[in-house]
């Protein structure tokens, strides 16, 4: 007979001390990506990894999560796999049913912490219908206010206000591909990034949907593990990336402006046809 070792749940104030010892400080501006299965068994789910992460920064910090919905596109990942194997006449059909964006109501495509903490009290999400985000914090409503809908993850989107205010990125057991702060560098690497068309499913005044249509930068993570594994490279000896376990979960915590800066010497240097 075996005898299987069942792991106490992993409580608030466990994941509050490895926060700290990992590096998170009071009044920090965090931006959270995160697994919420690599830290075990947490007592009381994803709104009490929320709630341990607020403790972490204190009354004086913010806690951002992306809320992105890849979903509501024609052109997203997620929207070509769910049509691949529909006929001309269902995608058309599909297409004409999609339910519209609300920033109030529409669930977070990101995971589960990103949910807790959209639908959390006192949270504030940003409006774009593709790539929002969501904050808690004394200052969330100044940082989710106006973000455009031809700048998904650019200067103008709350991304381009964490990158200002210094902030730090909290990575719970994902990698580099999911580090949002790489796409500000491609609307910067260049003065003339590539654009695109992109499209969406948004609520008219009287209440209607309809589909709207504009241009973008190319988004494109393909390469951000290579860029996060180049970003290490210079950045670790210097200290300033830091390692440590948050329950059970590796985790990182990267500062964004370095990492963005280095970004877009890494796109100059490898998307440009005649590097710099």
């Amino acid at each position: 007979m075996t005898t299987e070792t069942v792991r106490p749940a992993v409580t608030e104030e466990r994941l509050v001390r490895d926060l700290r010892r990992l590096g998170v400080e009071r009044g920090q501006l965090l931006l959270v990506h995160a697994s919420l299965r690599s830290l075990g068994w947490v007592a009381g789910g994803a709104p009490t990894v929320v709630s341990a992460l607020r403790k972490a920064v204190g009354s004086n910090g913010h806690v951002v999560v992306p809320t992105g919905t890849e979903a509501n596109s024609q052109t997203s990942r997620v929207h070509r796999a769910r049509i691949a194997t529909l006929t001309p006449e269902e995608v058309g059909e599909f297409e004409r049913t999609m339910p519209a964006f609300d920033k109030d109501s529409t669930p977070s495509g990101m995971g589960a912490i990103s949910e807790a903490l959209r639908t959390m009290d006192g949270a504030v999400r940003s409006a774009h219908p593709q790539s929002s985000f969501a904050a808690v914090g004394p200052r969330a409503g100044w940082l989710m206010a106006d973000h455009p809908l031809e700048c998904h993850l650019g200067p103008a989107s709350p991304l381009g206000k964490l990158l200002k205010e210094n902030a730090q990125v909290l990575m719970i057991d994902v990698g580099y591909w999911a580090f949002t702060g790489f796409h500000l560098a491609e609307y910067t690497y260049t003065p003339d990034p590539p654009m695109r068309k992109y499209a969406c499913v948004l609520t008219a005044a009287g209440g209607d949907r309809y589909w709207e249509y504009y241009e973008d930068v190319v988004l494109d993570d393909q390469e951000f593990d290579v860029i996060g594994e180049s970003l290490e490279e210079s950045l670790g000896e210097k200290a300033t990336i830091k390692r440590g376990r948050v329950a059970r979960a590796q985790c990182r915590l990267v500062p964004l402006r370095p990492a963005v800066e280095f970004a877009q010497d890494w796109l100059a240097d490898h998307r440009l046809e005649t590097p710099r």
